[in-house]
């Protein structure tokens, strides 16, 4: 069996199991996070249907019904959840049913809002493809965008387990790796007691080296940062806000772009450096800027606001951010590494900020 971790959530505790080739096992392991299950839908995109759904399948005595969505940030809308539900109606779905979420975060976050919604909210299991759902695999956070903004039509909804083959992260492009490592590097600035930001400088200086051990211990290390903040505000009411770290810059440049067109790391990335900037401004203090972005750099990131986006635009798109209250902009900043804090920040330096980086 794979290494495993805990989650506690409000109505139940699960497992993340990581290792290697467990998509062979994923009926043993679906069986133990959800004993009494009826039946189940597995949820799969395009091209990882095309690599992993028979080896998935291979591990059940009866077949489940399968559902493919389309590849690509796109599938977070409202059209396709509603062929998901629909997809849902037509297997026969009940309420002691599981949707099996395989694919990267898109189709984690489709299935498990479309599992949130079908009868008021059946169970669900993540059985994450790529470095980017490492983190939005756990925690329960599901969702669709609208083109007003991400991610801002969604549920909490647990899931029941979290199933982690490493292996199939060996088919992704260098430009997925690229999104899921803003989310490490991410995790790495917000955590204080480990060491955690230093241990990736020194074991996991390129992205071409992350297999094996090195892989397996990056991941249980980015994930353990999310379970501790998850188990101590899972709704979001506090500390887990600090998870947004560039995202709010983030999230404006993928809208505003049009989703799809910049990956979700790669705007992060782009955020997390404009928050340490930003940091600097309203705390008055010095922050490992230069060093942060030769880290992202070295790893193939532009960590420079895409040309076309222009800073009054942005700007309309940060104020329906999830962490904006009354218009007013609250950026997740840095005290220091280790230190985050959720800040209300005048527009004003936002504007001049975004200006003198271009836009």
């Amino acid at each position: 069996m794979g290494e495993q971790l805990s989650v506690k959530s409000k109505d139940h505790r699960y497992s993340i199991w990581i290792g290697d080739n467990l998509r062979f096992q994923t009926a043993e392991y679906v069986q133990k996070a959800v004993p009494d299950m009826s039946t189940c839908m597995i949820v799969a995109d395009e091209h990882v249907s095309s690599l992993y759904l028979e080896d998935v399948l291979s591990s059940f005595n009866t077949r489940p019904a399968v559902t493919v969505i389309p590849s690509g940030e796109q599938s977070k809308s409202m059209d396709q959840l509603h062929i998901l539900l629909t997809k849902s109606l037509e297997a026969g779905l009940d309420r002691k049913s599981v949707i099996i979420a395989l694919g990267g975060g898109v189709t984690g976050d489709l299935a498990g809002f479309a599992a949130a919604c079908y009868m008021r909210g059946i169970r669900f299991i993540q059985m994450p493809t790529t470095l980017l759902a490492h983190d939005s695999s756990v925690g329960g956070k599901t969702g669709i965008n609208h083109p007003l903004g991400k991610n801002l039509i969604g549920a909490f909804h647990a899931p029941h387990g979290v199933i982690y083959d490493a292996d199939m992260m060996k088919t992704l492009p260098e430009k997925e790796w690229r999104s899921g490592f803003a989310e490490v590097v991410k995790h790495g600035l917000i955590e204080k007691n480990t060491g955690f930001l230093q241990w990736l400088k020194s074991e996991a200086p390129s992205l071409k080296k992350m297999e094996g051990e090195i892989l397996h211990e990056l991941l249980r290390r980015s994930i353990q940062v999310k379970v501790d903040i998850v188990e101590e505000d899972e709704f979001e009411r506090g500390k887990r806000a600090y998870l947004n770290l560039g995202h709010t810059l983030g999230h404006a440049i993928e809208a505003e772009a049009g989703y799809g067109i910049i990956t979700h790391g790669e705007a992060v990335a782009i955020g997390i450096i404009f928050a340490l900037k930003l940091s600097e401004k309203h705390f008055q203090i010095k922050l490992p800027v230069k060093e942060t972005a030769a880290y992202f750099e070295k790893n193939g990131y532009s960590l420079a606001v895409p040309d076309g986006l222009k800073a009054d635009r942005l700007l309309e798109k940060m104020k329906r951010d999830k962490k904006a209250q009354g218009g007013k902009l609250n950026f997740v900043l840095l005290k220091n590494v280790g230190e985050p804090s959720l800040e209300e920040v005048d527009e004003s330096i936002v504007h001049n900020l975004l200006v003198e980086e271009g836009k």
